[in-house]
């Protein structure tokens, strides 16, 4: 039984959409279920490296412990992975913390351009299309795994401002995308227009009534006329009860409102952008995404931490600084905390057709756009994956030789169906898609 069909014996009820992923888990319903997994992902950024002797598991292969900065995923330890000695080996113009953020998902050189950073080669914009719009693209392309949204890119206290170090996803060369980092913007765009459907639905009911009784006032050439605008009323409304339009299966999440947009309220922010993301996935407005925690070089003051440093600047110390080291250890704990709180959140939503949660077909894939702050390395990003549908092999803690993540992507894209030969800098696909079965 499909989608579709289960929302109409639904109706037929009179029950609410709300028991639709309920509903495959009867026998007589899931018997009938031939619909491959909805796969999807989240690409999340948090910026300025970490701090790897508290980051990295000193163990391989599947007994691992996790260090201070991982240990709020413990909990999803048998369902993720960490890939250490991963690296950005795309080089060019612009600095290290420009190319660390424009080529992390593009795997390709900037463009020249005449934005200046902290090297002596200005740069433009990426010359390749992310990893993440790649991806939309494939499935868009497919009526099947086709969505309203395709892809969703958010932010959480991104800067009003547009350069590489603020841009992750593009579009294709020289097309970068700006993450929504308003939770009320980002709300009416996914919801807006409900409301509007319901209007548009009281409206209709109160023309069909006027035309009956108008229709019993007139003569039968004006009744022919009615007739025609009977149609397009009933047109509308099978439109109203399409795919397209119906009632959500899972409601809109309430948003707390009056939530500053600034620095203090990122703690907030972060739930309610991961809310309606999560919310957008299960109601398949879009299977990709990115989120994104500022930027490169952000500079949050995370003082709901009793950290008043900013990030950007505490990520230059030294290593020997004791004091720096601590806070930075506290400020990539909690965005961890956040990354388990996506993964929750993922979990708690079972699948439409009964094959377990919306976690065990959606990889949140979380990254960084240097290896370390206070080197500005390339080398070593912290690549870290939690959930499945990839056909990936979790509950590991894998070590590469310095290979390029151009490698990782193609990898990505292949779980997705999607088998390309190479993706991003070509010189760097060398060995093909990294192995993670």
């Amino acid at each position: 039984m499909n989608i579709s069909s289960r929302r109409q014996f639904l109706r037929q009820l009179g029950l609410s959409a709300a028991a639709l992923p309920f509903l495959p888990a009867l026998p007589s319903f899931a018997a009938g279920s031939t619909r491959p997994p909805m796969q999807r992902i989240i690409f999340v950024f948090t910026p300025n490296g970490t701090i790897p002797p508290e980051f990295w598991p000193d163990e391989t292969g599947p007994y691992f412990k996790l260090k201070r900065i991982l240990q709020p995923l413990e909990s999803f330890r048998s369902r993720m992975m960490t890939l250490r000695g991963i690296s950005n080996k795309i080089r060019g113009d612009g600095d290290g913390h420009m190319r660390g953020m424009s080529c992390l998902l593009t795997a390709d050189e900037l463009l020249p351009g005449n934005i200046q950073g902290g090297s002596d080669k200005p740069a433009g914009w990426a010359s390749n299309i992310s990893i993440d719009q790649e991806l939309r693209n494939f499935l868009q392309a497919r009526s099947e795994t086709a969505t309203r949204f395709g892809s969703l890119e958010l932010g959480v206290a991104v800067p009003n401002r547009a350069d590489p170090w603020t841009r992750e996803s593009y579009a294709g060369p020289n097309k970068p995308m700006a993450p929504l980092s308003d939770p009320y913007a980002l709300f009416d765009k996914l919801y807006g227009s409900t409301k509007d459907r319901e209007n548009l639905g009281s409206v209709l009911d109160r023309v069909r009534d006027d035309l009956k009784t108008i229709a019993g006032k007139v003569d039968r050439e004006e009744r022919d006329l009615l007739e025609q605008h009977a149609t397009f009323v009933r047109e509308m409304e099978t439109d109203l009860q399409s795919s397209g339009t119906t009632n959500l299966i899972f409601p809109p999440p309430a948003l707390a409102q009056g939530v500053a947009l600034d620095n203090d309220g990122i703690p907030k922010i972060s739930g309610m952008q991961t809310d309606l993301l999560v919310n957008a996935f299960a109601n398949g407005m879009a299977r990709v995404a990115t989120l994104q925690y500022t930027n490169s070089v952000g500079q949050a003051r995370m003082r709901w931490l009793d950290i008043n440093d900013d990030h950007h600047h505490l990520s230059h110390e030294p290593d020997g600084n004791a004091d720096a080291q601590e806070k930075l250890v506290k400020i990539n704990t909690w965005l961890c905390e956040e990354i388990a709180n996506l993964a929750r959140k993922l979990d708690a939503v079972p699948e439409p057709d009964g094959n377990g949660t919306m976690l065990d077909n959606t990889t949140i894939v979380w990254t960084n756009e240097l290896g370390k702050g206070n080197s500005h390395t390339l080398d070593n990003i912290p690549f870290v994956l939690v959930g499945g549908g990839l056909g990936f092999k979790t509950g590991r803690a894998l070590q590469f030789d310095n290979v390029p993540h151009n490698r990782l992507w193609m990898a990505v894209a292949h779980g997705f169906g999607h088998h390309i030969p190479l993706f991003g800098q070509e010189k760097f696909c060398d060995g093909g898609a990294l192995n993670l079965a």
